[in-house]
């Protein structure tokens, strides 16, 4: 199982909400660049599948 460690997820936010995300990526070669955007795309994915489980969780225990 994946350790759940809230430092790095606020170390993400902090990185995407902070400008350095952006700069990062105006400032990378192509490849870098297609690498970044696949990061913040499974990003995204992970946390789509953490809403759903979180949902089920959630509305099971109030039904």
């Amino acid at each position: 199982m994946a350790a759940l460690r809230f430092a790095y997820i606020k170390e993400l936010e902090d990185y995407f909400t902070s400008g350095t995300f952006a700069e990062d990526f105006m400032n990378s070669p192509e490849d870098r660049r297609h690498e970044m955007l696949e990061f913040a795309e499974a990003l995204m994915d992970a946390a789509e599948k953490a809403d759903e489980a979180v949902t089920k969780i959630i509305f099971r225990k109030v039904e």
